[in-house]
């Protein structure tokens, strides 16, 4: 009996320590590393993953996670990650992709540049894997240039000029470039061409530089630390900048529009002007074509947030009607909040004179007398008693006006009307009767007006009854 417990005993341990040697398994060797739980090497062979079509690997009942397979349709490394198959992009065959570790990597581009500057061969993908110096400037001849870290993927400008300089555009992404005290743009194209910056960051340059004649310019995600100065863009058609940060270690001006733009659009993000500093410089009056808007960033600082147009906007204001204006730390300007105010002011029994011919419809006519101007957003009055709405927008304005008038004759009736381009608003009508010694009556009007580009409002008056004439002492018209 005690024999056979001993041989039980035996077997148990061989057992176990069967199972532990073969926890781990080698093959071409006798150590397998630590980590692993199969160990294959070899300097002569590889491993070959299950080879199948398209159809058959999609065929494959209840596939484990990460499960790997090469699909032969495709030339691809499939795994799956517990949804659906994912290609492994490494695995991607492409005929126009760069990996660039090093300057030298570039020697055809520098080459192809007449060994002045590096171009790019059009439509080709560079990837920049670590910090690579450019000694001499860029043509991105319609290249894409990324990255994949901006912490850790750097272009270092030691060009002695524009780091992109030339005629074309281009795509950039996901990089960090060092300006190095230079500039980064100098690209004056023929109207076609794009330059696309995507999740970018530029530390100490000169100036962001210059843009021009360009088809579209697109910065999403774009920051810029400790750089000089800003971008200037000048004839572009398509300007799009979202999420922009400027904060304070940057000088100058963030940015400068010049010429004609088709599209503008800026939105979100954070500008930071200090003394002496500006935010956005539009004082070379850029024209707009179709239509522009600065929406959702923020200004702050003490120096100029806005240089304005120096024509075609309103005191207090920065931009032309073309603008469609909301950011934090600047004005409001958007045809929403459109408003005109016009006043007239007279001496009580020495007011403005309007003399009638009979009653009624006949007699209707605009109300005389010299009005100035207080508030005019998107209105203008160059013409008394007017006020012409110039946003580019339909709109709908509640518009309101108080009155105080004086009559030349007793128990005279007049009617008082707002005006939509010269037509009566009957809805709008408001009676009032001259009292006795010329008494001064007061009344309001107000209605609710459809405005179109350029249509205007006046105050109209009609005699209902009597021979009398009136004196208007004073008038407050606004439409908002």
């Amino acid at each position: 009996m005690n024999d056979f417990k001993l041989k039980i005993l035996i077997f148990i341990a061989f057992v176990s320590l069967n199972n532990s040697a073969f926890s781990q398994v080698g093959i071409g060797t006798v150590i397998p590393d630590p980590s692993s739980v199969l160990d294959i090497s070899s300097t002569e062979k590889g491993m070959l993953a299950p080879r199948m079509t398209s159809v058959q690997r999609i065929a494959i009942v209840s596939p484990a996670e990460g499960l790997l397979v090469f699909d032969i349709d495709e030339d691809l490394f499939y795994f799956y990650d517990s949804t659906v198959w994912v290609p492994l992009e490494s695995a991607e065959k492409r005929n126009n992709y760069k990996l660039v570790k090093s300057i030298a990597d570039l020697a055809d581009e520098l080459t192809a540049g007449g060994g002045s500057k590096y171009q790019l061969d059009e439509n080709y993908m560079y990837e920049i894997n670590g910090t690579i110096l450019f000694d001499f400037p860029i043509d991105l001849n319609d290249a894409y240039l990324r990255g994949h870290d901006t912490g850790e993927d750097i272009i270092l400008n030691n060009s002695g000029s524009a780091l992109f300089s030339g005629v074309n555009g281009g795509r950039i992404k996901d990089l960090l470039i060092n300006g190095n005290g230079q500039q980064v743009f100098d690209i004056t194209g023929s109207g076609t061409e794009n330059v696309i910056f995507y999740s970018v960051v530029v530390i100490g340059a000169s100036s962001i530089g210059a843009l021009s004649n360009l088809n579209t310019v697109y910065f999403e995600v774009f920051q810029s630390l400790s750089s000089a100065n800003g971008l200037n863009l000048s004839n572009i058609n398509n300007f799009y900048l979202d999420k922009g940060f400027w904060p304070a270690s940057n000088g100058g001006t963030y940015l400068t529009l010049s010429g004609t733009f088709v599209n503008v659009q800026i939105a979100n993000g954070r500008v930071v002007a200090d003394g002496g500093e500006v935010g956005l410089d539009v004082s070379a009056n850029p024209i707009i074509t179709n239509s522009a808007s600065l929406d959702g960033v923020s200004f702050s600082g003490l120096g100029n947030h806005v240089v304005g147009y120096t024509t075609g906007t309103y005191s207090g204001y920065s931009f032309s009607t073309d603008w469609d204006v909301d950011c934090p730390g600047i004005p409001v300007e958007r045809d929403g909040n459109a408003t005109g105010n016009i006043n007239l002011d007279y001496a009580v029994g020495a007011g403005a004179s309007t003399t009638f011919t009979g009653t009624g419809t006949s007699s209707r006519k605009k109300l005389e007398g010299n009005t100035t101007s207080t508030n005019l957003f998107r209105f203008s009055s160059v013409v008394n008693n007017r006020i012409t709405y110039e946003g580019n927008k339909k709109r709908y304005f509640s518009v309101s006006a108080s009155l105080s008038f004086q009559g030349n004759s007793n128990n005279n009736i007049f009617i008082f009307y707002l005006s939509k381009n010269g037509t009566i608003i009957e809805e709008t009508k408001v009676y009032r009767e001259v009292g006795t010694n010329n008494d001064v009556g007061a009344l309001p009007i107000v209605g609710t007006v459809e405005l179109l580009p350029n249509d205007y409002v006046e105050v109209w008056v009609e005699r209902f009854s009597g021979t009398g004439n009136l004196l208007s002492v004073s008038l407050n018209l606004v439409a908002r």
